[in-house]
């Protein structure tokens, strides 16, 4: 169709997507998708629901978000009511005062002195931000020598330029140039051969933590800013953590004055059994970055929350001059942060984190169910989400998720992640026991459709 003829039928014809050709989707092959779109009209609690009325079961939280489920009343009315009072408000040089709410109920909740929250709007921007925080707060110290990053191989740390250097998955850094100079990275914690159809923490891999030591000999700790992992490395295929290597990371951090930030997006609010991993295994940061489930994916949020010495080291100079000059236009949005509280306030309610700790041995085993399957590789298990990898066919690495993604949504109604040739699950945390097992069921038949 040529693009006028296009235009002007979109612009009498709204109620359907009539024409899918406008919207360059985000990590999706477009082409593919546009000859079988995967349309969702509305949600409710555990389920999407296809513009012609079918039910899709949420295996994957949206994309790794919906903690507390899709839709959940109390966060729609605090958005509704915010909306009709305050549209929108600066964090330059003003604020509004659920901000400051929202901020002291996550510093609440944030282990040790993590107690100062900056806001963005996603991930990416958290990382982002972290990493800035990171370079400004060694240069406030008369540091300035420490600009290095650390990040670690299959590691996601979102989009953004300093995100997509500081990761290590190849398909999201090789078309983008040189990225970041002076980063370096950690190697995976993942082996088949030691860690295969592992629940919850591996015995192996926590010495792999020592290639930090290689890393600062080779460049000197002066130079080293800081060193970002996510706990349990999710994008990338569900990696949890070998049995004591954060551990191992924190302290020789500590042993070089180098910061150590947790990257929480998809981690934090509950997907682990706590309210951040830092909490599951023990060890404190200096930063977290979070986003995703701080409001059940209805609006947009991301954030930072730092130590108290990385923020009273910016205290300093004339009380009128900005301390950091960074900031987003929408930090804090007011709609925002009247989910957020709404959010939270549910999961409070609803004991939703204690509740992912209780069901992580029940999700664990019927994922371990599918052990034996023609076809599947490894399973890993930890708090509410599963990584199952997949053979592949010689010619089409990734094809037969993909297909396993497309047939859960058409045929099985289900909605599940895919990463390469892994199937990622990550469930709403309200999701129920009989829920579990009607997921691995269908994933079950999934796999055995596409081998």
């Amino acid at each position: 169709m040529p693009s006028t003829d296009r235009k002007q039928n979109a612009a009498v014809t709204t109620a359907v997507p009539n024409d899918l050709a406008a919207f360059w989707m985000p990590f999706t092959p477009n082409r593919a998708f546009k000859r079988a779109p995967r349309l969702i009209a509305h949600a409710k609690d555990m389920h999407y629901f296809t513009p012609d009325g079918r039910a899709v079961l949420d295996g994957a939280a949206g994309l790794w978000c919906t903690n507390a489920g899709h839709n959940r009343d109390p966060i729609v009315a605090a958005i509704k009511r915010q909306a009709e009072d305050l549209d929108y408000a600066p964090a330059f040089q003003f604020a509004h005062p659920k901000s400051f709410e929202l901020a002291s109920r996550i510093a609440a909740l944030a282990p040790g002195d993590l107690d100062r929250v900056f806001f963005c709007n996603s991930g990416s921007e958290a990382v982002d931000t972290a990493l800035k925080i990171a370079l400004a707060y060694h240069h406030v110290r008369g540091q300035g020598s420490r600009t290095r990053l650390i990040g670690r191989e299959r590691g996601y740390h979102g989009v953004g330029f300093g995100g997509i250097s500081v990761g290590g998955i190849v398909a999201n850094r090789k078309h983008f140039g040189t990225l970041l100079a002076g980063v370096d990275h950690l190697p995976a914690t993942y082996s088949r051969e030691h860690q295969a159809f592992t629940k919850g923490e591996p015995e192996w891999g926590a010495h792999l933590a020592d290639d930090l030591e290689r890393i600062v000999a080779l460049h000197d700790a002066s130079t080293i800013a800081a060193v970002i992992v996510e706990p349990m490395a999710g994008s990338t295929g569900v990696l949890p953590p070998p049995k004591g290597y954060l551990q191992r990371l924190r302290a020789i951090c500590d042993r070089h004055g180098i910061l150590l930030i947790f990257d929480e997006v998809i981690t934090g609010f509950g997907r682990l059994g706590a309210t951040f991993a830092a909490e599951r295994y023990g060890v404190l940061p200096d930063m977290i970055t979070f986003a995703k489930g701080i409001t059940s994916g209805a609006v947009p949020m991301g954030g930072v929350i730092a130590r108290d010495g990385i923020y009273d080291a910016f205290m300093r100079g004339p009380e009128h001059v900005v301390e950091l000059f960074h900031g987003y236009t929408y930090s804090a949005h007011p709609l925002a942060c009247a989910a957020g509280l709404a959010t939270l306030d549910l999961y409070r309610d609803e004991g939703l984190f204690e509740r992912a700790k209780k069901l992580e041995p029940k999700w664990a085993d019927a994922a371990m169910a599918l052990k034996g399957t023609p076809g599947v590789l490894d399973i890993r298990t930890v708090g509410l989400t599963a990584g199952i990898d997949l053979a592949s066919r010689p010619d089409a690495f990734g094809k037969r998720a993909y297909e396993a993604m497309e047939r859960g949504f058409h045929d099985e109604g289900v909605m599940i992640r895919i990463t390469g040739e892994t199937l990622a699950l990550s469930p709403p945390l309200i999701v129920s026991e009989a829920q579990i097992g009607e997921i691995f069921d269908k994933v079950g038949r999934l796999i055995k459709a596409v081998m």
